[in-house]
């Protein structure tokens, strides 16, 4: 039987990821067979497995930081944004098929037989299983139900780490607040608080730590500093679509409201001189040196997002003195037309934007591999 510690945090970004992927590092150093999991991701970064399966990106990064290859037990249940108020569902690697939010709120536990089986098979494989929560466990609306924060914790007899990001403020009340919105069975699950993303001399907030240990009840187990480190973002919660600078080389990145792997440009950005842009409005589109226009989660929404806002034609007019690249939905806007005859995205059939001789017809059956260049 593994031993288990799981990482929940006050909000999205407090960093969940890196401090899980810190862990499986130290632990791997210590001697021990540890293992990434999160039982569900939202994200539309997706990773494909030597089995041609799909699954978040951070547990790739966090099962390298553990020494092991990527397997899709790591994450077992992967949300991928179609719309405002819907995702893609997949399930073990594989498309279950559309759900609105609703919908997959009333849906959700059924799910837990296939978590608890991913559970099992990763730990016949670890001395140690780091787990990852999602969001906030203090989001008391989605406490019914849930499958990611405290229900798995309590699914599978966790400990709890709670981590908060100082960096954005307000620490001290996002940590004491998560611990009041808990019940009193989830507090007595966490075991340490955690501040990130602590920039300056730690001895500053020893008297700001006394207090959260008093009203809080539970220890802090560690301040973390500041970190400049270069990962993969799990999700659009980014401060790459921040950035407006402009270097030698200039790359433009269409940001849709559906971008899907925007990670793919990241090496773009170890180049001295070169600069990747998102843009996501014409005015910031600018001269660039290349466009692209990258994955999308909903291919024919986002060309329509592109048509209603001038994009679209801005990008046609550059074509004709600029170099456009599109990348998988990307490739399919610059084509001469889209179907989506089964309404797995949109649905219907809409013009492409003509740059292209090439027709795309989405099928239902998803072809995933790993690519390699020779």
């Amino acid at each position: 039987m593994a031993k288990v510690i799981m990482i929940q945090g006050t909000m999205s970004g407090a960093g969940k990821s890196l401090m899980a992927a810190g862990l499986c590092r130290i632990m791997k150093r210590d001697g021990y067979r540890v293992a990434p999991f999160k039982s569900q991701n939202m994200a539309l970064n997706s990773f494909i497995t030597e089995e041609g399966l799909e699954m978040g990106r951070a547990q790739v990064m966090q099962a390298e930081a553990a020494g092991i290859r990527p397997q899709v037990c790591m994450n077992p249940i992967l949300l991928k944004p179609t719309s405002h108020v819907g995702s893609q569902v997949i399930v073990n690697g594989r498309i279950l098929g559309n759900m609105s939010a609703r919908e997959y709120f009333a849906y959700k536990r059924s799910l837990i037989p296939e978590i608890r089986k991913a559970f099992r098979k990763l730990e016949e494989q670890a001395d140690i299983i780091v787990i990852e929560g999602a969001g906030s466990p203090a989001e008391i609306n989605l406490r019914e139900n849930d499958i990611v924060n405290m229900g798995l914790a309590e699914l599978v007899d966790a400990p709890v780490l709670l981590v908060g990001d100082i960096d954005r403020g307000g620490v001290f009340a996002q940590l004491l607040g998560t611990l009041l919105l808990l019940t009193e069975e989830e507090r007595r699950r966490v075991k340490g608080l955690v501040i990130n993303k602590f920039r300056g001399d730690p001895t500053l907030l020893d008297s700001g730590i006394e207090i959260l240990e008093q009203r809080g009840g539970i220890p802090v187990a560690g301040v973390v500093p500041y970190m400049e480190v270069s990962l993969e973002d799990e999700d659009s919660l980014t401060g790459r679509f921040g950035r407006k600078e402009r270097g030698k080389v200039d790359l433009a990145v269409i940001r849709y409201p559906r971008i899907s792997n925007f990670t793919d440009f990241n090496v773009f950005e170890q180049i001295p001189g070169v600069s990747v842009r998102y843009v996501a409005g014409l005015a910031d589109l600018g001269k660039p040196d290349l466009i692209f226009l990258p994955g999308s989660k909903n291919t024919m929404g986002d060309l329509e997002w592109m048509r209603g806002n001038g994009l679209e034609d801005a990008v046609k007019k550059a074509a004709e003195q600029t170099p456009v690249c599109g990348i998988c939905g990307g490739y399919q806007m610059l084509g001469e037309e889209i179907s989506d005859p089964q309404g797995l995205e949109t649905g219907g059939t809409m013009r492409g934007m003509g740059l292209l001789p090439v027709v795309t017809r989405l099928g239902k059956e998803k072809v995933r591999r790993q690519g390699s260049v020779k």
